[in-house]
């Protein structure tokens, strides 16, 4: 509360460098102007030194004034201090200076049009969330209200096949699962799809995949997810979720209703299983038992599961 408030610099980074090497180059030449003074002074001195006081008068190293060899280093000295300053730095210079403002301006624009194309890009994904938030809110005004149905026999251990393909034969499963879903959509994934020997009659089939360039025949709907296979459907009242197994976990949340075809039997050989119901979240609405009989080799019940 009583401490020292410390202020914070309002330069960015290159603004500082820029005022940094303009100190740096001021105090260079008042360096140089005052090794220029001192070398004056102390020529001079050598010489007076020499001249009007006779110091070191004798002593002439190759024939030449002692004074002279002092100097001679000392303006080298100088010599080298002055490039050093006016050359090795020049790009410190003027033109610099000038070469970093005109980098500062250039920084500065391309930071204001990134910020532009930013805001501009912000005004668009806006625009286009709400246009399909509207979009989305007329579709659900048009659309009729669906009743998503997962459709499946599955064994008392929820075996529901292997190898892609059933483990029983039950006649009645069959007629009942064409009674049920004929005139509506069916949706399922690629295994499931394929391990038809051809797409089913008087049904219109969504296919989920995770395969961009899946192909499929003329008439079968392609999709990338439930939800988008779903939407494809949304003109049905009661489009049918036919499996596979992964289909079915990621259907149970959607769903509003399970036909389900309990075959009461165990199937250890089975490589596919239909989710575990919790029960506490659906209301058995319907069940009739069947006995086992030629055209069927398992005893089953057909019941019905509403959500609560």
């Amino acid at each position: 509360m009583f401490g020292k408030k410390t202020t914070k610099s309002t330069l960015d980074k290159e603004q500082l460098e820029l005022f940094q090497h303009a100190q740096s180059r001021v105090r260079q030449k008042k360096r140089l102007y005052l090794h220029f003074i001192l070398f004056l002074i102390g020529a001079v001195l050598f010489i007076v030194a020499n001249l009007l006081f006779n110091v070191g008068k004798d002593f002439r190293p190759f024939g030449i004034d002692w004074f002279v060899f002092p100097v001679v280093i000392w303006f080298l000295l100088l010599t080298y201090h002055f490039v050093n300053v006016f050359i090795t730095h020049t790009f410190m210079g003027k033109a610099w200076e000038q070469e970093q403002l005109d980098k500062l301006v250039a920084k500065q624009e391309q930071r204001i049009e990134k910020l532009k194309q930013h805001l501009s890009k912000e005004e668009n994904i806006q625009a286009q969330s709400q246009a399909y938030s509207e979009s989305l809110a007329e579709k659900k005004k048009k659309s009729p209200k669906q009743e998503v149905t997962i459709i499946v026999a599955a064994g008392e251990d929820n075996a529901i096949g292997k190898n892609n393909e059933l483990i029983w034969h039950l006649s009645d499963d069959l007629k009942r699962f064409k009674e049920l879903t004929s005139g509506h959509c069916i949706i399922m994934g690629r295994k499931t799809f394929e391990s038809f020997p051809k797409p089913l009659p008087n049904r219109t089939h969504i296919v989920i995949t995770k395969q961009s360039n899946y192909s499929s025949p003329k008439d079968v709907i392609t999709v990338h997810s439930l939800e988008d296979a779903l939407d494809a459907a949304r003109e049905d009242k009661q489009p049918f979720i036919i499996g596979g197994g992964e289909i079915y976990k990621q259907a149970l949340s959607l769903a509003n209703k399970i036909e389900i075809t309990r075959v009461h039997a165990t199937f250890e050989n089975a490589d596919t299983f239909f989710p575990e119901l919790n029960l506490d979240q659906w209301e058995e609405i319907a069940n009739s038992y069947h006995e086992k009989n030629e055209d069927n080799n398992y005893a089953f019940s057909f019941i019905t599961y509403t959500k609560k």
